[in-house]
């Protein structure tokens, strides 16, 4: 099986009005929220600007579909001089609890190492010269809420020693634990098991610190040869722990889309996992972008018996698919 588009696709685009998203929104963290029954998607959105700032945005609809901005500002933005002053982007969302825990990612600058004044860095100049700060380790840090509208920062949840992103959390404690995928660009190579970069498990008491990380699965087919990592939050069902997670190939540079099913009281076995992906880019939208041939799914929400999986699409805009929750969850049991 595959995941199927909706007709309107993309479901979200750039606002040209808005200099702080104009440039491109992708990558958005959704969840339902029952009290107002609202989706509520948190997107990561990026200026056309020299500094190329990014921050997250909030948009909410009825439909899942409709999405409607919240604000002409953006929900949360990177502070300089704190920890996340690189930037806010690539966020992901659980509730757990009566609590909202976002996860989202940080460039962290290194002191020393500048820009060259003859090179871009991603595709932009830096707007101070060649004394620019270099942005390269990424970390991933954690807010919390209870409304969805006002956050507070936590800090980061990643060991500084790693380029470490693709976190996504548990919605729950799983024996008395707090639990976390990751992918870390270092754990891989010699020492490790796995040569690529791969999707690592850890836990946690507070939240705030995660230790003993285990490595959960690697790519093990050409689709997912260059690395893999977590996409959406883990969904409980009663088979187990849907992951929705992303390959990237070593042949083509191509993002794809895979799902696997975890042990529901002990997440780091693996019961089924499908061999073959279940979504691609295909469309315009999704093969011709800033990064061409990318679907990155990072939200996931259950409504109605259906599953709507909110991706970004080509690095610059969101699109959302939709399947059967349980043709999904037979699928995998039955394709691994």
């Amino acid at each position: 099986m595959k995941l199927e588009r909706v007709n309107c696709n993309p479901i979200f685009v750039p606002n040209p009005s808005n200099s702080w998203e104009e440039l491109c929104v992708l990558n958005p963290a959704v969840i339902f929220n029952d009290e107002d029954n609202k989706f509520y998607m948190f997107y990561r959105a990026a200026a056309n600007d020299k500094k190329h700032t990014i921050s997250l945005g909030l948009a909410t609809s009825d439909d899942g579909i409709n999405f409607k901005r919240y604000s002409d500002k953006p929900i949360l933005s990177g502070q300089e001089g704190e920890c996340d002053e690189g930037g806010i982007e690539d966020p992901r969302i659980v509730k757990i609890g009566d609590y909202y825990y976002l996860t989202y990612a940080s460039r962290v600058f290194h002191p020393g190492q500048y820009w060259r004044e003859d090179k871009e860095y991603f595709g932009f100049q830096p707007e101070n010269g060649p004394r620019s700060l270099i942005y390269n380790n990424t970390l991933t840090h954690l807010a919390v809420s209870k409304d969805l509208i006002h956050w507070k920062k936590l800090g980061r949840i990643t060991d500084p020693r790693f380029d470490d992103r693709d976190v996504v959390i548990f919605p729950e404690k799983v024996n008395g634990k707090y639990v976390m995928l990751s992918r870390g660009m270092e754990r891989c190579g010699k020492g490790y098991k796995n040569e690529k970069p791969a999707i690592y498990i850890s836990f946690s008491d507070d939240l705030q610190i995660f230790d003993n990380y285990k490595l959960l699965m690697k790519g093990k087919t050409e689709w997912e040869s260059l690395k893999i990592g977590a996409s959406c939050p883990p969904v409980k069902t009663k088979d187990g722990w849907l992951l929705i997670y992303h390959g990237v190939s070593a042949k083509d540079s191509i993002y794809r889309v895979g799902a696997v099913l975890l042990d529901l009281n002990k997440p780091t076995k693996i019961l089924n996992r499908t061999k073959n992906y279940i979504f691609e880019p295909e469309e315009d939208f999704e093969t011709k972008g800033y990064y061409s041939g990318c679907v990155f799914p990072t939200g996931i929400v259950e409504r109605d018996g259906k599953y709507f999986i909110y991706y970004g699409a080509g690095d610059k805009v969101i699109g959302l698919a939709t399947c059967n929750k349980d043709e999904l969850l037979r699928f995998v049991k039955e394709n691994k």
